[in-house]
């Protein structure tokens, strides 16, 4: 029981980083909060689309919400998601340096 529950966990924590935008949002986030219009025009993505890829995030809990008037205010959900993201970069990037040498690459995973 204990091993599917972890497996779930991994999963859903993989498909959040299974899209180059949501991984993208992440790797901001883990530097400090952030402002959807803010978050769209640093990735080059429309509004719409990226409050598609925070909802996403928000229902894996690895971000999370806080209005502020009339603007929301994203954040990584816990400060060990940052760290996570940065231990699993570097293992990444270590295991195959080669690995995504252009955001064109189709051959990336």
């Amino acid at each position: 029981m204990q091993t599917v529950i972890h497996s779930d966990a991994l999963s859903r924590f993989g498909c959040a980083l299974s899209d180059a935008t949501r991984a993208e949002i992440l790797l901001i986030l883990r530097d400090g909060p952030g402002y959807p219009s803010e978050l769209a025009d640093r990735i080059g993505v429309s509004r719409q689309i990226l409050s598609n890829h925070l909802a996403c995030l928000r229902g894996c809990g690895l971000v999370t919400v806080s209005p502020e008037g009339r603007r929301s205010r994203y954040e990584l959900s816990d400060p060990r998601i940052a760290h996570a993201l940065d231990d699993l970069l570097g293992l990444v990037l270590t295991v195959d340096p080669a690995c995504c040498p252009t955001a064109d690459d189709e051959a990336c995973c």
